[in-house]
């Protein structure tokens, strides 16, 4: 493997963000909708915090689970905002940081995602599942 390739490479770019605001029964939708995991948190242009669909399942009722079913009591969202369910210290890298230095990062912390930022502005996500293809496709 090359030392010093950028995360730029295997970042995904097309980010889906959204507000402190939002409604969770949306932001389930969304998760849903794209497929994804992980979605930063957005105010004024600016990462404030990163919502994971675990997040949304650890405020679930255990039976939705037990039931194979990702739709949650609405309910349950609505005794939550997402700034009480979102992780608020948020880690983020730039687009330059190395592959192994984002592979690192995530295997020494307790998450599995991490924004890139560029100038304050954010330009990309990179999850251990991008991280997982990325080795696949070197071996």
């Amino acid at each position: 493997m090359v030392p010093h390739i950028p995360i730029s490479t295997i970042m995904t770019k097309n980010i889906i963000a959204i507000s402190p605001r939002e409604d969770l029964d949306r932001v389930e939708m969304l998760f849903n909708r794209h497929k994804i995991k992980h979605m930063p948190v957005v105010s004024h242009g600016v990462i404030v915090g990163m919502l994971s669909f675990t997040d949304l399942m650890r405020i679930s009722f255990a039976e939705s689970a037990a039931e194979g079913s990702r739709t949650v009591n609405s309910v349950v969202y609505n005794a939550f905002t997402i700034e009480q369910v979102m992780a608020k210290d948020v880690v983020t890298v730039t687009s330059d940081t190395s592959i192994k230095d984002v592979a690192k990062l995530l295997a020494d912390r307790e998450f599995h995602a991490v924004p890139v930022v560029d100038d304050g502005v954010p330009v990309g996500i990179v999850s251990s599942t991008d991280l997982l293809y990325y080795l696949v496709k070197q071996i």
